[in-house]
């Protein structure tokens, strides 16, 4: 009977072990591909797409004049969107990191105006920014006016305020908002665009969708 007793405690200690070891080796994973902060962004007021009670929240840090960011749009969000968004998963947050000027906040105020006029074309307009920039050699290059923003707008097909979105691109009408974000940028010691969340985790390369998915998978 002693026998018996001694060989279930000897294996319910090799069993806390292997518990152990296997979560020491996950957090460690966890430090190299991410950065883990003490709270999510919070993301009152932002532009949400998804599901509002989803589970996981993923927060893209972006600029529009970035071509950074316009390479993640094209590759790794169709991923996001297809497997996560799409099925309840995740809910994904924009947040304005205008770190190219002047362009990248009136590219700014205006996608706060489309999302406060219509929040259903505000996703596609700030994909159309995206595939409106320039090719790369030519990154540094104004394009972002008041009248490119107004003309990407009309592309879209919808009932969009053209009037309304030129008076509050030109009146800076939703600048507190852009500030709100440019406040979370700095709380969350972001320094380049893209930079992406999952609740509290900051990726260390926003371009690695295996990453992505792993702590999606981890926060779920």
């Amino acid at each position: 009977m002693k026998n018996k007793i001694l060989i279930w405690i000897t294996l319910a200690i090799a069993l806390v072990a292997v518990i152990v070891v296997i979560f020491l080796n996950q957090s460690q994973v966890d430090v190299e591909i991410a950065e883990e902060h003490q709270q999510t962004p919070s993301i009152e007021g932002q532009p949400i797409l998804g599901e509002a009670d989803a589970p996981v929240t993923v927060i893209e840090f972006g600029d529009y004049k970035c071509p950074s960011c316009k390479a993640w749009d094209e590759t790794v969000f169709p991923l996001l969107k297809e497997e996560y968004i799409d099925t309840g998963i995740v809910n994904f947050v924009h947040i304005n990191t205008p770190f190219h000027g002047e362009e990248s906040i009136l590219a700014a105020l205006a996608s706060e105006s489309m999302w406060h006029q219509n929040e259903d074309d505000f996703w596609e307009y700030h994909k159309e920014i995206y595939q409106n920039q320039p090719p790369t050699q030519q990154h540094d290059e104004p394009w972002i006016t008041q009248e490119k923003l107004i003309d990407i707008a009309s592309s879209i097909n919808s009932d969009i305020n053209l009037e309304q979105l030129a008076n509050d691109i030109e009146n800076e009408s939703y600048m507190d908002n852009v500030l709100i974000d440019m406040e979370l940028v700095e709380e969350f010691g972001v320094t380049q665009t893209p930079t992406i969340m999952v609740n509290h985790y900051q990726l260390n390369n926003p371009f690695e969708y295996e990453h992505l998915v792993r702590l999606i998978e981890m926060e779920e």
